[in-house]
């Protein structure tokens, strides 16, 4: 670190021989650099090399075996030469170093530049976020699963083929330690990957574009094969991958680690209320439609409701009027003076009915079946029929009967005269 310059933000630098530059991270945590990254670019119009520099690349260092081979592979994974390249640094992360290696005596700008804003990074962290309040819903959607399997063949292939092939494999221990490696080789592979994407997408567009297309159409061919998940052991399975790969999300997804933890902290603690925090709706929504005004609701009765409801009322003010007669507040006296039938009154008050047998024969012969009420109505419905015909013809039945009343009423002035 010594021999190299150190990056500071808003520098440009133009130089023509071989150097190393480094840029140290602040230690000091701002919230307004939550998504904001710092991005390099080394421009010339001759090829240069542009070399990684890091303690990680001394493979001697290396403490277990998987280090060992990541150096070694990131020793063989150089990109070549180029014109133009960006780098891009997050901020609080690791202290980022490397060399500049000009092949011909020309001047090469870096350029260092603050993006407060990563879209990436803010992709990322939300796409997070919705991915692990909807991992229920979307595990059991058959065109999400179509989806994750073309991903998951094109970033991680050994995993989709061996994820394919485990009916084949006897022993479950042999397929997790099988799967737990491919996973690692896949894991390093997409980190290669994402470090020299835009050199491999200038230099070797269409291998790139050919990989995509070829393992996308067959992981699609083989999930559609199989088919959606069915089993709710699968489809529990395949929610918690997701929950999981939500939780990768948000972590990558902001450039301050201790955010990362706080926000997946209160999406577990968010998962975990739900049931009292649903309980608790339910409760406020019971206590206030308890205390909300209820409005009135009218229902028509029907004509047998109607009569019940009459016959069972009638009946019932009756009793209350005789309970109120008897009672010793009721002016007795004042009563029977303004009565014309006191003993009726009091035979009523003492139990009898409050209509004599005469009055309900009577009732009966005027308003029961083949009674002279019925029979009006039903000519009252008939002379309403007679009515409605046309009208040339009643307008001659009332000039008939106006000629009959003026020949009919002289008759008797005439008589009185002679």
């Amino acid at each position: 670190g010594k021999n190299c310059s150190l990056l500071q933000e808003m520098d440009v630098i133009q130089k023509q021989d071989e150097n190393c530059y480094c840029y140290v991270q602040n230690r000091t945590i701002h919230l307004q650099y939550l998504w904001s990254t710092l991005q390099i670019k080394v421009s010339s119009r001759e090829k240069f090399r542009f070399e990684p520099i890091s303690e990680k690349n001394n493979c001697r260092n290396s403490e277990t075996v998987f280090e060992f081979a990541a150096c070694a592979v990131q020793i063989l994974w150089k990109p070549e030469t180029c014109t133009e390249t960006f780098l891009s640094i997050r901020q609080y992360g690791e202290d980022v170093c490397f060399k500049i290696q000009p092949f011909k005596i020309e001047p090469y700008i870096v350029r260092v530049k603050r993006e407060m804003l990563d879209g990436k990074l803010l992709f990322l962290f939300v796409a997070g976020i919705f991915l692990f309040h909807f991992a229920n819903s979307l595990s059991r959607s058959a065109k999400f699963f179509y989806l994750s399997g073309i991903t998951l063949g094109v970033l991680a292939l050994l995993v989709f083929v061996l994820l394919t092939l485990k009916r084949f494999i006897p022993r479950h221990s042999t397929f997790w330690i099988l799967m737990s490696g491919s996973w690692m080789i896949s894991l390093y592979f997409i980190y290669c990957f994402k470090e020299n994407i835009q050199w491999l997408w200038s230099e070797h567009k269409n291998y790139v574009f050919g990989y995509f297309l070829a393992v996308g159409i067959t992981s699609f061919a083989i999930c559609y094969q199989h088919g959606p998940l069915t089993t709710e052991l699968s489809i529990t399975l395949f929610t918690w991958t997701l929950q999981l790969t939500a939780f990768v999300l948000i972590y990558f997804g902001v450039t301050i680690p201790q955010v990362a933890y706080a926000v997946i902290a209160i999406s577990l603690c968010s998962k975990g209320l739900r049931y009292p925090l649903g309980a608790a709706c339910h409760i406020a929504r019971k206590m206030k439609h308890h205390f909300k005004s209820k409005k009135l609701v009218f229902k028509y009765l029907t004509e047998e409701e109607y009569r019940e409801q009459g016959e069972s009322e009638t009946i019932r003010a009756l009793e209350e009027l005789r309970s109120f007669c008897r009672s010793p507040d009721f002016p007795s006296w004042i009563a029977i003076s303004k009565l014309q039938a006191p003993h009726r009154f009091a035979a009523f008050v003492l139990g009898s009915p409050h209509v004599s047998p005469a009055e309900t024969k009577a009732h009966d012969e005027q308003y029961g079946i083949g009674s002279s009420f019925l029979e009006e109505q039903l000519f009252e419905t008939r002379a309403q029929s007679e009515q409605d015909e046309p009208a040339n013809s009643v307008h001659e039945e009332d000039e008939e009967n106006e000629n009959e009343m003026h020949t009919q009423i002289p008759f008797p002035y005439a008589t009185e005269l002679l």
